[in-house]
């Protein structure tokens, strides 16, 4: 009996707790090319935002010109943040120039691009209530 209580609690809590989580589907656009891949990443906190992801909140697929859809799940309500980019030549990063200037293309959420500086987590944010669904243009 205590058995079935205990199993029937922990069925409830895990339902329960799965009944909170939500799911960002982020599809990626304007791919110019089929070669490398496109990373995603997730930020739910400014540190690192928009180019030093842990890996853990990263997720790495093959390019294709017709676009590619990353999907994060398991996630709590609140503010988060994506970037993206398009690793060409196989680093997993986004390469610069001499002045700090991306050299592949790249895109985070809101589609914000300053001209002189790169977007910050603050303009980047959005909020998440239940599943989301959003769009980043690549440049």
């Amino acid at each position: 009996m205590m058995k079935n209580t205990i199993y029937s609690l922990t069925l409830l809590l895990s339902v329960g707790a799965s009944a909170f989580a939500s799911t960002i589907t982020v599809n990626v656009e304007n791919i110019k090319t089929n070669d490398g891949q496109i990373g995603c990443a997730i930020f739910d906190v400014e540190d690192g935002f928009p180019m030093l992801a842990r890996q853990e909140n990263q997720q790495w697929l093959d390019a294709e010109t017709n676009g590619i859809t990353c999907i994060f799940d398991g996630l709590e309500k609140g503010e988060y943040a994506i970037s993206v980019n398009h690793d060409v030549n196989g680093n997993k990063k986004t390469d610069t120039n001499l002045f700090g200037i991306p050299k592949e293309a790249w895109g985070v959420s809101n589609n914000v691009r300053p001209a002189m500086r790169a977007p910050n987590f603050n303009e980047a944010k959005f909020t998440v209530e239940d599943d989301t669904v959003i769009s980043i243009t690549l440049d």
